[in-house]
C-alpha cells in the first residue's frame, strides 16, 4: 500500500474505544499513567542487552544447520579434508559480512537490516524487491526448515529403527512455529528469555558432541583423517554448491541488524554482538565436524538424515536419546530467533508504506509488532508443504546471497555518494569488495551448477517487480479496493488491538 494510503487510514483510525482518534494513542481512560499526566507512549522499546545480542546471534546461526548441513556440504565436497576447510572458509566468509554489517548497522539505525541499508543506498524500488523475496522466501523457508528438523529430532527416540511419518514431522514443526509465534506476539521479553535459554541448551549439546569427539580423537579414533583429501571433488560447480549448505548454517549472522532499534545502546552493543558471536560459532561448528567424523565414517554420514543421532548411537549406546532432545532444544531456539527479527523486517517495510498499514501497527498493551508476526508466522507454516530440505536450502540460499550482496553494495555505494555520513566504524574498502567478490561468485557459479535451483530464486526476485508497480506505485486505485482495505485493516484493528506508533 502506498505511504498517501497509509496516512490516510491512520486519519481513520477511530474504530476502538481505546484508540485517539487521529494519532492511535491510548485513550485518557485506558492510558496505564492518567493519573500521574504522562501518556504511555505507543512503539518499540530498547529492551535489548548485549548479551540479548549474542543471544539472538547465536541462537539464529546455530538452529538446524549443523544438524543437518554437515551431509550436505560432504555430499558436495566428495572427502572429509575439504569439508572441513569448507567449514572453516564459510567461518570467515560469515565474519567478513559480519564486519561490513557492523558498519551498516551503526551508520543506518533504523530496523530491517538489509531492507533499511537497501532502500538508504539504491531507493524504495530495489527495497520492495529485497522485501518481496524475504518475505515470500528466505524467511518463511528458513523458519519452516529449521521447524522441521526440530521436529524430525524430536520425533527421532518414538520411531529409533525408521524416519518418523512424514505427516507427524509436519504437525509438530507447524505446532512449534504457532507456539512461537503466539510467544512473540505477546512479549518482547518472553521471547528474548526464550532465545538466552535455548541458546545455552544448543550450545551445551555441541558443547558434548565436541568433548566427546575430543575423548574419541584421545582414544585414537582418528581413521577418518588419514588420507582426508581422497575423493575430493574439485568441481568449482560443487564447491560452491558445498558452500551453499555450510552458508546456510551460518546464516543468521546478520539478523541482529533486524531489531536495531530496540537494542539498547546499540553503537556499541551491535558491534560487539557481532564480534563475539562469529567467532564462537565458527569454533564449535569446526569441532563439531572434527567430532562427527570421530564417531562416522563418510559413507555413513551421507546415509544419515540426522548427522547429530547417528553420532549419538554410535558413541553413547542407550544413553544415545539426550542427542535428539537438546538438538531439539537448539531448533527450537532457532525458530524462535527467527520469528524474532522476521516480524521486524515485515513491520519496517509496512511502515514504509510497501506494505498494507496493518503489519505497521503495534499492540497497544505488549508493545510488540504483532500483526507482522503473526504473518510471517502463517507464512512460515504454509512452506512446511514442501518437505525437500535441501532444496529449500537452494532456493533460500540464492535470494538469501542476492540481498545480501545488495546490502554491500549500497554501503560501497554510499561510501561515495554520501561521504559525510557518520561512521562509528568504518571499515576500509578492501573488506566489502573481498565480501563482494565472494558474493558474486556465490551468484554465478551455482547458477551453472544448479541452474533449475537459482532459477526458481531468480523467477521469484522478478515477480516482485509487477507487484510492486500494481500495489506501491499505482496511486488510483479504485475506491472500492481501497474501502475494502480500510475495512480489513479496522477489522484487524479491533481484533488484535493494536495502534500505529506515536513516531508514525
Amino acid at each position: 500500500m502506498p505511504p498517501d494510503s497509509l496516512s490516510a487510514l491512520g486519519d481513520k483510525f477511530d474504530v476502538s474505544d481505546r484508540m485517539g482518534k487521529d494519532s492511535g494513542k491510548l485513550t485518557d481512560n485506558d492510558d496505564k499513567s492518567s493519573n500521574t499526566g504522562d501518556e504511555e507512549q505507543v512503539g518499540l522499546k530498547r529492551k535489548i542487552t548485549l548479551w540479548n545480542g549474542v543471544a539472538i546471534i547465536v541462537g539464529c546461526i546455530i538452529g538446524s544447520g549443523i544438524f543437518v548441513s554437515p551431509k550436505g556440504v560432504l555430499q558436495e565436497a566428495g572427502s572429509v579434508g575439504l569439508c572441513l576447510v569448507i567449514w572453516c572458509a564459510c567461518g570467515v566468509i560469515s565474519l567478513i559480512g559480519a564486519l561490513c554489517y557492523a558498519e551498516l548497522g551503526v551508520t543506518i539505525t533504523r530496523s530491517g537490516g538489509d531492507y533499511a541499508y537497501i532502500r538508504e543506498a539504491f531507493g524504495p524500488f530495489m527495497a520492495f524487491l529485497q522485501l518481496w523475496v524475504n518475505l515470500i522466501v528466505i524467511r518463511p523457508t528458513a523458519q519452516a526448515i529449521v521447524a522441521l528438523t526440530f521436529a524430525y529430532y524430536t520425533l527421532q527416540p518414538i520411531f529409533p529403527d525408521c524416519d518418523p511419518p512424514h505427516l507427524a514431522v509436519r504437525l509438530l514443526a507447524a505446532l512449534c512455529i504457532s507456539l512461537l509465534t503466539f510467544v512473540n506476539a505477546m512479549s518482547v521479553r518472553a521471547a528474548t528469555r526464550i532465545q538466552d535459554i535455548f541458546t545455552a541448551a544448543k550450545l551445551v549439546a555441541l558443547g558434548i558432541i565436541i568433548l566427546t569427539g575430543a575423548v574419541q580423537i584421545g582414544k585414537g579414533e582418528v581413521e577418518h583423517f588419514q588420507d582426508s583429501f581422497e575423493g575430493t571433488n574439485w568441481d568449482v560447480g560443487k564447491i560452491s554448491l558445498a558452500l551453499y549448505s555450510g552458508l546456510f548454517a551460518y546464516a543468521g549472522w546478520n539478523f541482529l541488524n533486524f531489531v536495531t532499534e530496540e537494542m539498547i545502546d546499540p553503537y556499541k552493543n551491535l558491534p560487539r554482538a557481532i564480534y563475539i558471536s562469529i567467532p564462537l560459532v565458527t569454533l564449535v561448528y569446526v569441532f563439531a565436524n572434527v567430532a562427527y567424523f570421530t564417531a562416522m565414517s563418510p559413507q555413513e554420514m551421507l546415509t544419515s538424515y540426522a548427522t547429530a543421532v547417528t553420532f549419538g548411537q554410535n558413541v553413547f549406546g542407550i544413553a544415545a536419546v539426550i542427542i535428539p532432545l537438546f538438538v531439539a532444544l537448539s531448533t527450537f531456539g532457532g525458530v524462535n530467533g527467527l520469528l524474532f527479527t522476521s516480524g521486524r523486517l515485515c513491520f519496517v517495510g509496512a511502515r514504509e508504506g510497501q506494505l498494507p498499514g496493518i503489519m505497521a501497527m503495534i499492540s497497544v498493551n505488549k508493545y510488540t509488532p504483532m500483526p507482522a508476526i503473526l504473518f510471517t508466522g502463517t507464512l512460515s507454516i504454509v512452506m512446511l508443504i514442501s518437505d525437500n530440505i535441501y532444496s529449500l536450502i537452494n532456493y533460500l540460499s540464492f535470494t538469501q546471497w542476492l540481498s545480501v550482496g545488495g546490502s554491500i553494495a549500497g554501503m560501497v555505494y554510499l561510501r561515495f555518494k554520501k561521504p559525510d555520513m557518520p561512521r562509528p566504524i568504518k571499515l576500509p574498502l578492501i573488506i566489502p569488495f573481498t565480501f563482494l567478490f565472494t558474493v558474486l561468485f556465490l551468484l554465478i557459479v551455482p547458477l551453472l551448477a544448479a541452474p533449475y535451483d537459482t532459477g526458481m530464486g531468480v523467477l521469484i526476485v522478478c515477480s516482485g517487480i509487477p507487484v510492486y508497480f500494481l500495489g506501491v506505485m499505482w496511486k488510483n486505485k479504485p475506491k472500492s479496493f481501497l474501502n475494502f482495505m480500510h475495512n480489513l485493516t479496522v477489522l484487524g484493528q479491533k481484533s488484535m488491538n493494536v495502534s500505529i506508533t506515536d513516531s508514525q
